[in-house]
């Protein structure tokens, strides 16, 4: 028969010791009798307190929190931040063709297929020969053929437009066109010293600076020098030789002149097209879907930058130092090399353009002064959140945080808005010429 368990030798005798339950052993066992806790509470280590560098880097960044005066170079909010964060990655949701925007918890709208909800369907470019627009990809290969074309009527201009546009190394195109000009002008001060009128090919530096570049040899005969095999004293065979025509010998003014063109020019270069478009009032118009084009990345790095940004709005609780921060502003502003810009007018209609990252405010307010019917009226381009851009300040669209896209306001100046209120009548709010308005689109 099993016997009744009794305490365990550790426990107390005495009348404090509350009543244990008993229970039946089995046969040969017993119960280890369980450990008692403690009765205090374990000791808590002290929590060390911020280090002096911790303390300085809150410090730092509550002040730029608090900071009431908004400022041009973008959001100072955590809120504001976030919203620009979220909107580029929209943006470049788009551009990568990944329809979810990384770090958005809402569905995104369906689409149409094809670039017809973009902003601007790309960047083109226009050709200075031929007035013709150029898609981005299309530049060099059109503008060469436009030089080549050019022979036919102006082979002087045509020569020198490829010297300086074929030869992409600026430095070397200087030391060969600077020779060429000491060539000519040799010539101009001796012109009854044959020696000058006569240009060895094979000479060590026209080969080394002349006939490395592209163009040369047609702007030689271009301006009256011909090739002709030359003897040469106690040498066998002749050498090849550029000699002057006495045809351009006598007209010492014309070699003069093409050798202030040749120094004088730049190379062909397409310019970027504005792409003026004219919208009527829109809630769309701070969005912005832009093409690829937009971006100076390829497709993966477009993703490495959404998974970056996703990241961007967690590191906005995290202190960093101003060093970091600057580091970050300066990768920003090299990762676009376009921006698409809109600017609000009073009668809430949008005038939109695309411009260089690189290009200063002052474009912006003389793309806008040519859309104006009093383009002679003094105003103001305010950024979001109020903040004025100084025409005067030469600032470029990334150091004002304005890419890769961006909504401005248009303002008179106050003084002009003084006047004409004084003068008992109201500011015109129709402000464009009426062939842009003729062209009003819908965004």
């Amino acid at each position: 028969m099993a016997k009744q368990g009794t305490e365990p030798p550790s426990a107390s005798r005495g009348s404090s010791v509350s009543v244990r339950t008993t229970v039946w052993w089995p046969p040969g066992k017993r119960e280890k009798a369980p450990k008692e806790k403690p009765s205090q509470p374990p000791v808590r280590q002290p929590r060390q307190g911020p280090t002096n560098e911790a303390q300085m880097a809150a410090a730092a960044a509550l002040a730029r929190l608090e900071q009431k005066q908004p400022r041009a170079r973008g959001p100072t909010s955590q809120d504001s931040i976030r919203n620009q964060v979220r909107k580029e990655l929209r943006a470049e949701a788009t551009v990568s063709g990944n329809p979810e925007a990384p770090g958005s918890n809402t569905a995104p709208e369906p689409k149409e297929e094809g670039p017809a909800h973009l902003a601007v369907p790309g960047v083109y470019f226009t050709c200075p020969l031929t007035g013709a627009i150029l898609r981005k990809d299309q530049r060099d290969a059109r503008i060469r053929e436009a030089i080549l074309m050019h022979f036919s009527t102006d082979p002087v201009a045509a020569s020198i437009m490829k010297i300086h546009t074929f030869n992409k190394d600026r430095d070397r195109v200087k030391l060969g066109v600077d020779t060429i000009a000491k060539y000519l002008d040799n010539i101009h001060l001796h012109p009854e010293e044959e020696k000058y009128r006569k240009i060895k090919v094979q000479n060590k530096v026209f080969q080394e600076r002349i006939h490395c570049l592209e163009g040369t040899h047609e702007f030689f005969e271009a301006i009256g020098f011909q090739k002709v095999l030359l003897p040469i004293p106690d040498q066998d065979g002749p050498e090849e030789f550029y000699v002057l025509s006495e045809a351009a010998l006598a007209q010492p003014q014309s070699l003069e002149r093409h050798k202030e063109q040749l120094l004088s020019a730049e190379p062909v270069r397409a310019t970027l097209a504005r792409q003026r478009r004219v919208f009527r009032p829109s809630p769309l118009a701070s969005q912005f879907d832009l093409p690829a084009d937009f971006f100076n990345l390829t497709a993966e790095e477009i993703k490495r930058e959404q998974r970056l940004r996703s990241e961007a709005v967690e590191r906005l609780s995290v202190l960093r130092t101003k060093a970091m921060r600057e580091r970050e502003e300066q990768r920003e502003m090299r990762k676009y090399t376009y921006t698409l810009l809109r600017v609000r007018l009073p009668d809430g209609c949008l005038l939109q353009g695309t411009f260089y990252a690189r290009e200063r405010v002052a474009v912006l307010y003389g793309f806008v002064r040519e859309a104006l019917q009093n383009d002679w009226l003094p105003f103001e381009l305010l950024a979001s959140g109020g903040q004025k851009l100084s025409e005067d300040e030469n600032l470029a669209f990334n150091e004002c945080g304005l890419v890769p896209s961006a909504l401005l306001t248009f303002s008179w100046d106050a003084a002009v808005l003084e006047d004409i209120r004084a003068a008992g009548t109201q500011p015109d709010m129709s402000i464009l010429k009426p062939e842009l308005l003729s062209a009003i689109e819908k965004l």
